[in-house]
């Protein structure tokens, strides 16, 4: 039995609803928090949350986790004038589990691509044959047909 998780996260001005299967969540906020610390290893995680659209607990969360797995080395420095006491760094290891995170998220949704793209196949012939539908859009149908 597979085990989902519905999620509903606010992303601009939508939100949106996903469906995921057996901690996708958790993958992607990894991949989401290296690649944030890659480009600025200062910023707070107060931004940080911000950038991602997570609490800022579950931010602290997932860097604590981070650091604990020796992915990250959490630096604190105690005298900081501008109120960013931290700075994260990822560490050899880190960068080696960076690169594998990365080829997975990759895959995942390269793999996500190819099912809707079936998807939409599938509803585009839908529409097609169905005569109660009054679709008065049939150039978007063909582009529909035409996905590869």
């Amino acid at each position: 039995m597979d085990f989902y998780t519905t999620v509903l996260r606010k992303s601009g001005p939508y939100w949106v609803v996903l469906c995921l299967e057996n901690g996708i969540v958790e993958q992607e906020i990894r991949y989401k928090i290296l690649k944030i610390l890659a480009g600025d290893p200062s910023l707070s995680q107060r931004a940080m949350a911000g950038r991602m659209g997570i609490s800022l607990g579950k931010t602290n969360y997932v860097l604590t986790e981070l650091a604990n797995k020796g992915i990250i080395k959490i630096k604190r420095f105690k005298s900081a004038r501008n109120k960013i006491p931290y700075t994260y760094k990822l560490t050899p290891y880190g960068l080696e589990e960076q690169a594998k995170i990365t080829l997975k998220f990759l895959k995942r949704k390269l793999s996500e691509y190819e099912e809707i793209k079936c998807q939409i196949k599938e509803i585009a012939k839908e529409v097609e044959k169905d005569d109660s539908i009054d679709f008065s859009a049939s150039d978007l149908i063909q582009k529909l047909a035409k996905i590869q």
